[in-house]
């Protein structure tokens, strides 16, 4: 199996069940953001495994199933390596892998579709939240 394939696999698996804020499955958004950035095997990979860890720890030690620089790009899209936003968004924005997962996240998540779904005190503090972090991101 590709790393690609593998890594779907492994979040399809661990995301089973997960429903984001509008009731959705979570998985769909994990599908969109890898499909951001699709003909980048890398990247796609990264994008596939960017919550697992943090939202499925029991799932986390498969992770290490894949190579050495995409761990640490998955690492870094974790909140709870960083001690604090500023640092996790400056440590993202210094590793171009990360980065280009993290903008097609965001993008994801912003995405005035999505939001149009959540009621409008949460929807307003998402925007908020992720033009903080496109801020803090440099973009």
């Amino acid at each position: 199996m590709d790393r690609v394939a593998q890594a779907r696999a492994l979040a399809t698996q661990a995301h089973a069940g997960q429903t984001d804020k509008a009731g959705l499955p979570y998985i769909g958004h994990v599908s969109r953001v890898a499909a951001a950035v699709r003909g980048d095997d890398d990247a796609e990979v990264v994008a596939w495994l960017h919550d697992v860890a943090e939202d499925c720890p029991q799932f986390a030690h498969r992770i290490a199933a894949f190579p050495a620089p995409l761990r640490a790009a998955v690492q870094l899209l974790n909140r709870d390596a960083a001690p604090d936003e500023d640092t996790y968004y400056a440590r993202i924005a210094a590793h171009a892998l990360a980065l280009k997962v993290k903008l097609a996240d965001l993008a994801d998540n912003a995405d005035p579709r999505r939001l149009a779904a959540l009621d409008e005190a949460t929807a307003n503090r998402l925007r908020h939240k992720y033009a903080h972090a496109r801020a803090a991101l440099g973009v």
